[in-house]
């Protein structure tokens, strides 16, 4: 059985999205973020060395680490051909892409627009804060902001093509997306100004297999 070490309010929530699709049995092991730094405990790095989630263990012993290898592995050994195209096509292509460009290229703005928010609004020395809230305006208009606003734009396009991110059929590069997507809805400007990925977003909430991973995961604040 696969054993999910899931932290609340992180990426480990689309781990359980993907079981709950491919109908697999799981175990799931709960941590909670620290409410002041809101990183992972310490005690998930005795499961993987950098104490990050999601880690999926196995009864073999393996122990699988990022959400797109893990994804990708996931269905390669227990899809049976479900969640991913065929071989050798374009919608295959499109399928490996869309795993690794989540992660690799859109999170990177979404991620620094959240440490840049935060500084402007932590607690400092009074003559700090105009300099701190200057320096992190200046990031967010001049490279993070336009960032975001590309890659949206892109996506948006790209949903132009297709009904899901790797063709006509949902797949596990949607499963990998659905972190950016609303992560960039939560606090990257994503509204209805770009409706292909709104419609798609409303999609895969409605999506029986996500309902009962929200249920088995808890609390998911991103959403909010």
């Amino acid at each position: 059985m696969l054993t999910v070490h899931h932290l609340n309010n992180s990426r480990s929530q689309r781990v359980l999205w993907l079981l709950e699709e491919l109908g697999l049995p799981y175990e799931i092991v709960h941590y909670q973020r620290d409410p002041n730094t809101m990183l992972a405990p310490a005690s998930l790095r005795a499961v993987h060395p950098l104490g990050k989630s999601p880690v999926v263990t196995t009864d073999e012993g393996l122990v699988l680490a990022e959400s797109g290898a893990i994804i990708e592995t996931v269905i390669e050994r227990y899809g049976q051909g479900r969640l991913a195209p065929a071989p050798l096509t374009p919608e295959a292509l499109r399928y490996r892409y869309w795993l690794h460009f989540a992660e690799g290229t859109a999170m990177s703005p979404l991620l620094l627009k959240l440490v840049f928010d935060r500084i402007e609004s932590s607690k400092m020395p009074f003559f700090a804060k105009p300099v701190a809230k200057a320096i992190a305006a200046k990031a967010k208009s001049a490279f993070i902001l336009p960032n975001i606003a590309s890659h949206l734009n892109y996506m948006e396009a790209e949903l132009g093509k297709s009904e899901w991110f790797a063709g006509d059929a949902f797949s596990g590069a949607d499963i990998q997306m659905s972190f950016v997507v609303e992560a960039a809805h939560a606090r990257g400007g994503l509204d209805a100004k770009r409706p292909k990925l709104m419609d798609w977003l409303a999609r895969i909430h409605a999506r029986p297999a996500y309902q009962q991973a929200l249920e088995r995961g808890g609390p998911y604040e991103l959403l909010n």
